[in-house]
């Protein structure tokens, strides 16, 4: 059997936005499921994004040194114009966001035509874009050159676009990510899950092991 690595997930939310746990228990949550990493990015935009890095940042203070799992600070940087990501990504990235997401052009929510474009022109700033839909082929393009994840969904809704991601990716050289987008412990998956969420996009088994366990372990480094 091959080796599928260690789970991380980069892509998640507590009660900072609007997940079901503290950071805490959602980490507990996932080194119980065996995860190695995870990051906690919650929805944010002009009313919250200072206190979502800040509340963060005292809880790295306060018990980052005892958690069981290594944790990552980020944001989900959610339905901002195209014209504000940039500024929105610069700040988060000032005040210690060590990831950043933004949300891309869901199939199921009506964020601003543009985004995937604006996200994805942003190298050095963004790292992922979420759940991008139906993204074009110079989306696509852009992903690759600017070294931007594109995400493959486990959520339910956000899924229906990961057949056309991955197609988009695979043709132009783009890396792909499977993130939960969790809201609570009952969203966590295996990667044994992660694997099927790859290879039910379209892609081979062996181009689905690249993504779960090599993609992942890439974007950890980096960070």
């Amino acid at each position: 059997m091959q080796n599928l690595g260690v789970r991380i997930d980069f892509h998640t939310h507590t009660v900072l936005s609007d997940g079901k746990l503290l950071p805490a228990g959602l980490i507990y949550e996932a080194a119980a499921r065996e995860h190695a990493a995870i990051a906690i990015t919650d929805h944010v935009d002009g009313s919250n994004l200072e206190t979502v890095i800040a509340s963060l940042k005292q809880f790295v203070n306060e018990q980052g040194a005892s958690l069981p799992i290594k944790f990552i600070p980020g944001v989900e940087i959610s339905y901002v114009g195209p014209k504000l990501i940039k500024r929105f990504a610069k700040k988060a990235r000032k005040l210690g966001a060590k990831l950043i997401i933004v949300h891309g052009e869901s199939p199921v929510e009506p964020v601003p035509k543009g985004t995937n474009r604006a996200a994805l022109q942003l190298k050095g700033l963004v790292d992922i874009l979420a759940h991008p839909g139906q993204i074009s082929e110079e989306e696509a393009i852009l992903a690759k050159v600017n070294t931007i994840y594109l995400e493959l969904s486990a959520r339910k809704g956000h899924r229906r676009g990961n057949r056309h991601v991955a197609k988009m990716a695979k043709q132009f050289g783009a890396k792909l990510l499977v993130n939960t987008d969790a809201h609570s412990e009952k969203d966590l998956i295996t990667q044994k899950e992660a694997l099927n969420i790859a290879i039910s996009a379209g892609l081979k088994r062996a181009e689905a092991i690249k993504i779960i366990r090599d993609n992942p372990q890439e974007l950890l480094k980096k960070i």
